[in-house]
């Protein structure tokens, strides 16, 4: 069992910036990915970035790629998401989840076995 926990959303104006964490605990050895997901009010969530654990290749996608950049500490087992030039369409429920064997490479959501509780992001003047 792994248990994620996302921090570090809030309200921000457009063009402002937050940086998520998604810190991982329990068995965390066998996960291969840690992927950022979100979901806008009304819409169908979807995958923003994920990384590799092993090699900390990363994924973005093209609606926020040049602005948002996913890390991780693998000595925190923790992954973040640092999120610049904000716009209102960012705003959403961001979700941390982490992926086993079964991972491919992207966002696929079900290659990813655990999901974290959700962090509110609001980009709003």
């Amino acid at each position: 069992q792994v248990w994620l926990v996302e921090s570090g959303g809030g309200s921000v104006q457009p063009g402002g910036s937050l940086r998520l964490s998604c810190t991982a605990s329990g068995f965390t050895w066998d996960l291969e990915a840690i992927g950022w997901f979100r979901q806008a009010p009304g819409k169908e969530r979807e995958g923003v970035s994920c990384i590799s654990t092993t090699d900390g290749n990363p994924w973005t996608a093209d609606s926020v790629k040049g602005r948002f950049t996913i890390s991780r500490d693998n000595a925190k087992n923790t992954a973040y998401l640092q999120m610049n030039s904000l716009k209102p369409e960012d705003t959403g429920v961001y979700y941390c989840a982490a992926a086993g064997s079964r991972w491919s490479g992207f966002t696929d959501e079900d290659e990813y076995d655990y999901w974290g509780q959700g962090t509110q992001v609001t980009v709003s003047s």
